[in-house]
């Protein structure tokens, strides 16, 4: 549904708006102005997705009002004027009705700010189940499973600063100073971490994304203090990460 204010000094032309939003089923009316300063202070309580207004208002004009607006909005300009819009698009208006209109002109109009609205709330609501999915994933992928001093160690994810290549050993350097040395290979390693949180900076090395607290001349630092070489093989997807 889509959240609406009307604005219009002429008692007449706000009635029509009015029965217009009223008739169209995806429309809600929230208010109806005789001024932009009584709108202004509609908006700032209420929620509101459209504004259909009027250019040539006494005391502030439709065209001062949208710019004085804080926030976006979607505008609909209705005016007996047609010079002024040009300006009205200017300032990013989704349509120009030039009293008077029909209703079918209004629903035309109306339509874009609708379709617009439908693929904000698809889009925010992918983005949702995309988050909703990764929080699951890192959830189960919260620890790992190494074996290290003849015994197994589940290790916390989220506290690897970063992970260090040693021959046929790995070297986890854990939040803390903490290091574990376990028998295994840096690329089975890297395999076995969340892509989204860990990066191969180098041959000889895996970083923490979450961790990096700055760059410079080849060197990748990090939040604990120390600092790993970029390897050339690896600077254009670190870059590409930046």
């Amino acid at each position: 549904m889509v959240k609406c204010i009307a604005i219009d000094d002429e008692p007449l032309a706000l009635r029509q708006i009015k029965s217009y939003i009223e008739r169209t089923d995806q429309l809600e009316l929230v208010a109806s102005c005789r001024s932009a300063r009584e709108a202004q202070s509609i908006i700032e309580q209420e929620p509101i997705d459209l504004i259909f207004v009027d250019i040539n208002m006494p005391d502030m004009n439709g065209l001062d009002f949208v710019r004085s607006l804080t926030q976006n909005y979607f505008i609909i300009f209705t005016t007996a004027h047609s010079e002024f819009a040009l300006e009205g698009f200017k300032l990013n208006a989704i349509d120009y009705l030039l009293k008077p209109f029909s209703y079918d002109e209004f629903v035309k109009a109306t339509q874009k700010v609708i379709s617009l609205v439908d693929l904000v709330e698809r889009c925010r609501a992918a983005e949702s189940a995309v988050a909703t999915q990764n929080e699951a994933e890192e959830a189960d992928q919260g620890y790992l499973s190494v074996k290290a001093d003849y015994k197994t160690q589940l290790v916390k994810i989220a506290d690897i600063v970063y992970l260090e290549s040693a021959g046929e050993y790995v070297r986890l350097h854990i939040e803390g100073g903490q290091t574990i040395t376990t028998l295994f290979r840096l690329k089975n390693m890297e395999a076995s971490l969340p892509a989204n949180n860990f990066l191969r900076v180098h041959r000889s090395y895996i970083i923490n994304i979450k961790r990096i607290s700055s760059y410079t001349k080849g060197r990748i630092f990090l939040d604990n203090g120390e600092y790993i070489p970029l390897g050339e093989n690896y600077k254009e997807r670190f870059f590409n990460f930046l």
